[in-house]
């Protein structure tokens, strides 16, 4: 786990752990500085089938961003490598995983998604999910069927109605597309955060964090306290701040984890 300073405009910090329960951890994390490509990717499929799964999407994903495929195009050749290891293995088949990938041009970011992994846009005094589920409780939630407080406690909150590896549907990829403010911070995390943490308890680890590094940790070790049931995986990234925002705004969310870096 390290901040990292990327052409002297974003910083990041990651890191995937097992959690308190699971003997394996079938998440994983792609932090690609050269092409401004970060993603989360939680497997599943038993047998440590879950693993694979999420490591194949991750290593598709970046080659065909490194082919110059735009972002969905790159979540569509994981998910067709993930199904053409299956067939080629049987103990495979029916391996999946999730995915939440964010591409950077500057400041501007696109984001794309399958399942339940999320991305946040988190600031000093907000946080606003960018990514909507593709769960059968979020599928609840929008026909207004089930209040938002009920889904994180209803027995099937872990139903995902897309994932990678699956045969016998068309793969839908969530999109959005933003900007990160100069302080502001994107996070991008596997569900084994989110079903631990309340997007409230989130927002305030991000807004008291001294340092990025400090942050992934201190949100992993929550999630782990409060019971760690799943793999735990979460990236964060900003902009790094610039000497005059931190003197104009001393105490502003990113001068705080963002420190003036040098080339």
């Amino acid at each position: 786990m390290s901040t990292t300073l990327i052409e002297q405009a974003l910083v990041y910090a990651a890191q995937s752990v097992a959690g308190q329960v699971r003997e394996h951890n079938e998440d994983a994390v792609l932090c690609c500085a050269e092409l401004r490509l970060w993603a989360v990717a939680d497997g599943m499929g038993g047998h440590q089938c879950g693993e694979v799964a999420s490591a194949l999407a991750l290593e598709a994903l970046q080659g065909a961003s490194a082919a110059g495929e735009g972002l969905v195009a790159a979540v569509h050749a994981a998910n067709h490598a993930i199904l053409a290891a299956a067939a080629q293995d049987g103990e495979g088949r029916g391996m999946g995983t999730t995915l939440v990938a964010a591409h950077f041009s500057g400041a501007d970011f696109e984001i794309a998604w399958v399942g339940d992994s999320r991305a946040y846009r988190v600031s000093a005094d907000n946080i606003t999910r960018l990514t909507r589920d593709h769960s059968w409780v979020q599928a609840m939630i929008d026909a207004g069927e089930m209040s938002s407080e009920a889904a994180r406690s209803h027995p099937q909150r872990n139903v995902i109605l897309q994932c990678l590896g699956r045969d016998d549907q068309a793969l839908d990829v969530g999109l959005v597309c933003g900007s990160l403010g100069a302080h502001e911070l994107l996070l991008l995390c596997s569900d084994g955060l989110t079903g631990e943490l309340s997007d409230t308890q989130i927002q305030q680890v991000c807004s008291s964090a001294a340092t990025l590094d400090a942050l992934v940790g201190q949100l992993i070790a929550l999630a782990n306290q409060t019971g760690g049931r799943d793999n735990i995986s979460c990236i964060v990234l900003g902009r790094a701040a610039s000497a005059p925002a931190v003197a104009v705004r001393p105490r502003s969310f990113l001068s705080k984890l963002l420190k003036p870096l040098k080339p």
